[in-house]
């Protein structure tokens, strides 16, 4: 008969591995999809640029790690995080193997104020970022995909516009967030087709190009048809 064994005897013989998480926070301003992106203080990274992260405590989970850091680094609260992916490469980190688990979030940036802005914290263009510390281009090209295929599902672009909008803004926000340029007309027949949108009879105002309409999203409609919408397909 196999005896039992220990937990705590059987916990203390697995080897220790560091736990960090990372946070990707994407923003929109300006027409560009933007990421929050600190300075490595490393020497071996010295001047590159890096994602916010930092160890898991032991009294912490995953989800509640992810929050204090983006509260630590940025001064900002109630961000809704969503867990992307965890990366575990035995050399992606050059003190030593390091397993980390990223989240990931969208905001309007004109909407969060950065309350703090250590190690040159700042939004980045996210199709100008060449280099990065660490995995860390591997990290940001892996979220800006899962952002990708995510907007593409549900109509979260919606939250990084003023509730009246135009279609012009509302193609510019996908083709930021896609990194493609969209056939206008096609764009708009196929949001059209959707059912989605109100037109407010109102045009745009202050505008250096043609006076567009401006629209509201119907949530109430999209949350009627939800179990059927089967995305936007590009």
């Amino acid at each position: 008969m196999t005896e039992d064994k220990d937990a705590i005897a059987l916990v203390g013989t697995y080897p220790t591995v560091p736990l960090t998480v990372d946070c990707v926070i994407f923003g929109f301003d300006e027409n560009s999809l933007k990421v929050l992106l600190i300075k490595s203080d490393l020497a071996q990274f010295h001047n590159k640029l890096s994602l916010l992260g930092d160890n898991v405590h032991t009294h912490e989970d995953l989800d509640t790690a992810a929050n204090r850091v983006l509260k630590e680094r940025t001064g900002m609260n109630n961000v809704f995080l969503e867990q992307v992916h965890t990366f575990s490469k035995p050399d992606r980190h050059p003190g030593g193997r390091v397993i980390t688990t990223v989240y990931a979030s969208l905001l309007n940036i004109k909407h969060h104020e950065l309350l703090l802005h250590d190690n040159e914290l700042k939004w980045h263009i996210v199709n100008q970022i060449s280099e990065m510390a660490f995995d860390h281009q591997q990290i940001l090209e892996v979220c800006t995909k899962w952002l990708q295929k995510k907007v593409q599902e549900q109509p979260i672009a919606f939250n990084l516009l003023p509730v009246k909008f135009s279609l012009r803004q509302l193609q510019n926000v996908y083709e930021a967030i896609l990194d493609v340029k969209l056939d206008r007309r096609n764009f708009r027949k196929k949001f059209a087709s959707m059912g989605f949108l109100n037109d407010t009879n109102e045009m745009e105002t202050h505008v250096t190009h043609r006076p567009g309409k401006l629209y509201t999203f119907d949530f109430d409609q999209y949350l009627q048809k939800k179990k059927h919408f089967i995305g936007i397909d590009f």
